[in-house]
């Protein structure tokens, strides 16, 4: 049977099933039951392979109850994104790499009410006077949604997968991403309570990276996590808020920034504020906050390198106190940063962490910024594959203050 036959066969069911079965007063077990009996009728004078029996069942049960085409992508576990532009154009990414796939919504309505429903999950919505919307599926896979008129090419949707089990820095070390040799330095400026911003662009891994380094945190401490839709998996701490933010409704009214909740955050004797990513003026409060006896924090931000996440810092700095002078800018950052890590996706589209810097203080205008890891490439690299490694420079770590106020007497 092949695709187009197979697309007519689940039609045809699934207008039989919402005709003549009792929807509402279904368990969703017996459903699938109802609707495999069915199946197995149709196809009981056809040949047809079991996988694909499965297949049609499935796919029918999900066009009813759960998110139709989305359900059968999202139960594999080699998909990390997937990228929905209209009815029609779906695309994944699978093993660091772009696909297009040959399925598609049946139309413009079902993808519209697969929005709904997942908006609906999180209590949030979605609507034509509210067009942009950041939620999250319940397994906690990370979505973005964009409806017409501002989607020129129908209904948007962006889902970057969630692990099922939560980034550690074992699986970093595996992956190649750093040595157990980094990974030992890292937990020592955790545990000191060193203020951590991790930086890189698109995919770089940001989010996973800061979700295997938040595993370091001392189990004994209050952490408050903030983070747009909340996808941070950290284990083992008793003590954890987790705070997500709030659109405002289709009135205008009720909107919760990430700005508000780390204010709030602060009134809630926090030992670790984590924000997932920092992107506008709410980076001011993260400084401050940083300033203000909360070691120890950590979050994320989009950049090409060390530098240009300073500079992104005092741009997002700006948005949120338009009359700050540059100069009292910069003091804040070189005095709440302490360590930048720059992560970056490389040209195998394999992900590399690039660079471990230390801001050092604030001298003559400039932020000070000491490398003390610089990835290298081996003469193994080529242009298909990247092999290489971070490299100790020869510049000592010159912060280190907060190690030996936790005993720490290891040389980073």
């Amino acid at each position: 049977m092949d695709y187009n036959q197979e697309q007519q066969l689940i039609n045809e069911i699934k207008k039989y099933v919402s005709e003549t079965l009792p929807l509402s007063k279904m368990e969703d077990a017996e459903l699938e039951e109802k609707i495999e009996e069915i199946v197995m009728q149709r196809l009981s004078s056809k040949y047809c392979p079991i996988g694909q029996k499965v297949s049609i069942v499935q796919q029918v049960y999900s066009s009813i109850r759960g998110f139709g085409l989305l359900d059968t992508i999202m139960q594999d576990d080699t998909i990390t994104e997937v990228m929905i532009n209209g009815p029609d154009n779906v695309f994944i990414e699978q093993n660091g790499r772009l696909f297009r796939l040959d399925k598609k919504f049946e139309s413009q309505r079902r993808l519209e009410d697969v929005i709904q429903r997942i908006v609906g999950l999180a209590g949030r919505e979605v609507n034509q006077a509210n067009p942009i919307c950041d939620t999250r599926l319940p397994d906690g896979s990370r979505v973005n949604v964009v409806l017409p008129p501002i989607a020129l090419c129908g209904p948007t949707l962006t889902i970057r997968k969630f692990s099922k089990e939560p980034m550690t820095i074992e699986k970093l070390i595996s992956y190649g991403s750093i040595t157990r040799e980094i990974a030992d330095k890292l937990e020592l400026l955790v545990r000191a309570k060193y203020n951590i911003f991790i930086s890189g662009g698109t995919g770089s891994g940001k989010t996973t990276f800061l979700n295997a380094l938040s595993n370091y945190i001392p189990k004994d401490e209050r952490v408050i996590t903030i983070e747009d839709s909340a996808e941070l998996q950290i284990t083992g701490v008793d003590n954890l808020v987790s705070l997500e933010t709030r659109n405002a409704n289709a009135s205008g009214a009720g909107q919760i920034t990430i700005r508000d909740l780390i204010k709030s955050s602060l009134r809630m004797r926090p030992e670790r504020i984590v924000v997932g990513e920092v992107r506008g003026g709410e980076a001011l409060d993260m400084l401050q906050a940083m300033n203000t006896g909360h070691d120890g924090s950590l979050s994320t931000g989009h950049a090409n390198s060390t530098h240009d996440m300073l500079s992104r810092l005092e741009t997002m700095v700006l948005q949120g106190a338009d009359g700050l002078p540059l100069e009292a800018i910069r003091q804040q950052i070189a005095s709440a940063v302490d360590i930048i890590i720059h992560l970056s996706r490389l040209r195998d589209k394999s992900r590399k962490t690039m660079e471990i810097t230390e801001v050092v203080g604030y001298e003559k205008g400039q932020i000070i910024l000491n490398p003390l890891y610089v990835f290298e490439e081996d003469e193994k690299s080529t242009l298909e594959k990247v092999s290489g490694s971070l490299k100790r420079t020869k510049n000592p770590m010159k912060n280190t203050f907060k190690l030996q106020l936790s005993g720490i007497r290891t040389e980073i």
